[in-house]
């Protein structure tokens, strides 16, 4: 075989070469991209829509009966899933007061409650949802009722109308904010975390 005729043979391999070494790294470069962009994602529905402690969501939901996306979106619109006490001295993820924790221990046939339970997310769940079965079943399970009411009190949710109220009834805006805000991410958890909160 003639020098020239090697030559083109090795120039032709190093070409495929070339070409074969081009293939695989755009691959690994959108392999990347791909694995990146799912990561984004998820970091990005994490800031905007977090979730957290959806095995204890779950068990209270079928333990209360009570839809285990609206016990996500209460969570979301008290504290964004992050265990804070407000101004008020609600505490944790669903924001419960002390008045109220201790009203839930006694009826709920509880006696060994503290003040710092209520930053334990799985005792902080189980009293926020008790209080929101409380009020479900007050306003004959009207959901508007009970989220206006879990805001501002059963006491003002009465005088705006009971099972009857209608989310454009609320006096306060702030508590009108609150009920739209959850309906509308109870949609938002039921649609983006079926799976995690057992749908």
């Amino acid at each position: 075989m003639s020098a020239g005729r090697n030559r083109l043979i090795r120039k032709r391999r190093r070409r495929r070469l070339a070409v074969g070494a081009t293939v695989v790294a755009v691959g690994i470069v959108a392999g990347v991209a791909l694995g990146l962009v799912g990561t984004v994602d998820r970091a990005i529905q994490e800031l905007t829509l977090p979730l957290r402690h959806e095995d204890v969501i779950r068990q209270q939901s079928r333990e209360k009966g009570i839809d285990a996306a609206l016990i996500a979106a209460v969570i979301y619109s008290e504290s964004k899933f992050s265990d804070r006490t407000s101004s008020a001295g609600a505490r944790g993820l669903m924001q419960i007061t002390p008045e109220t924790a201790q009203d839930v221990e006694r009826h709920s046939g509880g006696t060994t409650f503290k003040l710092g339970d209520l930053s334990n997310a799985e005792i902080n769940i189980r009293y926020g949802t008790y209080r929101l079965r409380e009020l479900l079943d007050r306003y004959d399970g009207d959901v508007v009722a009970a989220l206006a009411a879990y805001n501002a009190g059963p006491g003002n949710v009465d005088s705006w109308g009971g099972s009857e109220l209608t989310v454009d009834a609320i006096r306060f805006p702030e508590t009108r904010a609150y009920v739209e805000e959850v309906l509308e991410k109870q949609r938002a958890y039921r649609e983006k975390y079926g799976k995690e909160l057992g749908y």
